[in-house]
């Protein structure tokens, strides 16, 4: 069974250029000239923080959140867009410095409770179900600072409160071994889909894999993704490339190591990833050094190089590949899909 691929990015991914070592060198873009970059580039989908949907949204009231959010709804439609997910944006907060769920502080744990509803009113706004959780204070800078068993205690306290809050969401966790963190509670997609089972409803919570994350937990991507879909639990995939155990550098997909991102189109394909509505989410950023008019082309390019490796894994001949297992030569095999890649 094939897969089935719509494609998917967040406005963030069309950014400035700023990094930690120095300012931004593009002008900013304005959100709804953002959403007309969609289609001309080939895009259906689009993923939203929170505070994306609804800039200055500590500041409103519920009520307001909401029509906010419907106004927004509205323009994706006149531009036949559609929502993929909603994730509240808790990092960024001072309230959540020492993190969101896992505070040590019982009511900056509540504001970070409460924002995620409010994160749910807006994906129901915008016509989505899914809920992604990038989980990206909820660890450590100091083993000390707090203690372990309740800090997972105090993460599916916030996901029950959320399933509770409306029965029909779905949550991906999106798992990441560290930054901004030294070290965070739930490193890798198996830890995320241990979450759901302390949970009421486990067949709620899934999993969001992206690319860099995998490999920054010094694993590779296409097993994750191998994992989760085992588990019928890779609901959305963010894919890009890395450089090495770094930050997190979120390259053009495929543009580091065009092998390992054939075995993550492969994988998604041999086990119809998009047959169930599923998005093929993209996280990538555009290199500081490009100029502005050129700055969204890491998107197309991402996507296409995707669309060029699933072309390549379906020209594999697959009764080849299983005499090739078969015969425990690994040697030819790798030979026959560096060759598939060379052309040759």
């Amino acid at each position: 069974m094939g897969g089935t691929f719509r494609f998917s990015f967040g406005p963030w991914n069309i950014h400035e250029g700023a990094d930690p070592f120095g300012p931004q060198v593009r002008e900013s873009i304005a959100f709804n000239d953002k959403l007309k970059i969609y289609k001309e580039l080939g895009f259906d989908g689009v993923q939203f923080h929170d505070d994306d949907a609804v800039p200055e949204m500590n500041k409103l009231s519920q009520t307001q959140i909401i029509s906010e959010a419907k106004a927004v709804k509205a323009g994706l439609d006149d531009k036949g867009l559609t929502a993929e997910f909603v994730a509240p944006r808790l990092w960024e907060d001072p309230r959540t410095i020492d993190g969101g769920y896992t505070s040590n502080d019982p009511k900056l744990r509540e504001y970070a409770i409460e924002r995620s509803k409010r994160c749910i009113d807006i994906a129901k706004a915008l016509g989505t179900d899914n809920i992604v959780l990038w989980l990206a204070r909820e660890g450590t800078y100091i083993r000390e600072a707090k203690d372990s068993v309740g800090a997972v205690e105090k993460i599916v306290e916030a996901l029950q409160a959320m399933l509770d809050y409306d029965p029909d969401i779905r949550i991906m966790i999106e798992s990441k071994p560290n930054e901004p963190m030294d070290h965070t509670y739930i490193p890798t997609i198996g830890h995320a889909i241990g979450l759901g089972l302390l949970t009421t409803a486990p067949e709620r919570i899934g999993a969001l894999i992206e690319s860099a994350h995998a490999l920054l937990a010094g694993l590779d991507p296409s097993d994750e993704m191998g994992y989760a879909l085992a588990h019928k639990k890779l609901w959305s995939v963010h894919l890009n490339d890395q450089n090495g155990l770094k930050f997190d550098q979120d390259k053009t997909f495929g543009s580091v190591d065009l092998r390992r991102a054939l075995n993550q189109v492969r994988i998604l394909d041999q086990y119809g990833f998009g047959s169930n509505g599923e998005w093929v989410g993209l996280d990538v950023k555009a290199m500081r050094s490009q100029k502005a008019e050129v700055a969204c082309k890491h998107l197309a390019n991402s996507k296409n190089i995707f669309l060029k490796l699933l072309a390549v894994s379906r020209s594999l001949d697959e009764a080849k590949i299983e005499q090739l297992r078969a015969e425990r030569d690994y040697e030819e095999l790798e030979m026959y899909i560096i060759g598939a890649l060379l052309n040759k």
